[in-house]
């Protein structure tokens, strides 16, 4: 076995980190199992503890009141998959979900701190040990988004549990107008824009894509005096690209999600889209990151 496949076999073992791992690996002649007896002497393996295994499964979850005036969009993660698709995780879910609603917090920390809605002899984080003892798996309260508004909130859950988007709508909500606003929260999970319209996007990030494409440009031998033509109509194609409004729509590609709104007389206020585990480091990457960053410092 290579000594790479000893260290990553020897972290999962015992959670150590790289540097701890190499250690060991040398003091014990390559021996995994010595190794594993070494970092257990040392006070360093602290394996099979369920709070140090990545939870990127899981689902995102959606809730509206009835008035459509709060809502919440919230990820919960477990490890696997299968755990995600358990009665007792979805259950999990649905009453975190309530609680949030019901909670003036608005941030991870201070909420698992609050006492549970239903059970004032508890806080959030005892409700989340509870089930991870009782699942048997490590579940983490990632992230969470309120929203409040005079207005009307939409929300839509795709893929069961993958996506969740929750929007914003200014404007009347009429039947019609509640049909496309889901309309325009399936394409937002869809299409994933970055902004609702090109006005959000700052000078700084436009100036950074001219220069990459007037690069582009001068690299395929583009005569100057016509690059700056070309980096306009490129720019003006990236904002089809990331802003809602100048995006095809997806179940109609004739319009934009704009020109749907203009018909309803609607305008998108602000949304909050979440992938389920995006930006989480699976414990693969976090071990390749931790290689690389060795190897740089060396």
């Amino acid at each position: 076995m290579g000594s790479m496949k000893k260290i990553k076999k020897l972290r999962e073992k015992t959670g150590a980190g790289v540097l701890d791992c190499k250690k060991a690996l040398s003091e014990t002649d390559g021996n995994v199992e010595e190794a594993v007896d070494y970092l257990r002497e040392k006070g360093i393996s602290d394996a099979a503890k369920k709070s140090d295994r990545v939870a990127a499964e899981g689902l995102v979850n959606v809730m509206i009141n009835d008035k459509r005036d709060k809502g919440l969009v919230v990820e919960i993660n477990s490890e696997t998959d299968f755990v995600a698709k358990n009665e007792k995780f979805k259950n999990l879910v649905s009453e975190m979900s309530n609680h949030i609603m019901d909670s003036d917090k608005k941030d991870i920390d201070s909420l698992l701190e609050e006492k549970w809605y239903d059970d004032d002899s508890k806080d959030v984080s005892t409700i989340l040990k509870e089930a991870i003892a009782s699942i048997g798996e490590n579940i983490n309260l990632r992230r969470f988004e309120k929203y409040k508004t005079d207005e009307f909130l939409h929300g839509y859950v795709h893929m069961n549990g993958k996506i969740g988007v929750l929007v914003e709508f200014a404007g009347e909500d009429t039947e019609e107008n509640i049909k496309k606003a889901n309309n325009v929260a399936m394409h937002i999970a869809a299409k994933a824009p970055e902004y609702i319209s090109k006005e959000e996007v700052s000078d700084e990030v436009i100036e950074k894509e001219k220069k990459i494409y007037k690069e582009q440009m001068l690299n395929q031998g583009k005569p100057e005096h016509i690059i700056d033509n070309i980096v306009e109509g490129k720019i003006n194609k990236y904002f089809t690209q990331i802003c809602l409004v100048d995006q095809e729509y997806v179940r109609d590609t004739d319009i934009t999600v704009g020109e749907l709104l203009d018909e309803a007389n609607l305008e998108v206020k602000r949304f909050e889209r979440y992938e389920l585990g995006e930006g989480i480091e699976t414990e693969e990457e976090d071990f390749v990151s931790e290689v690389r960053a060795e190897v740089e410092k060396n």
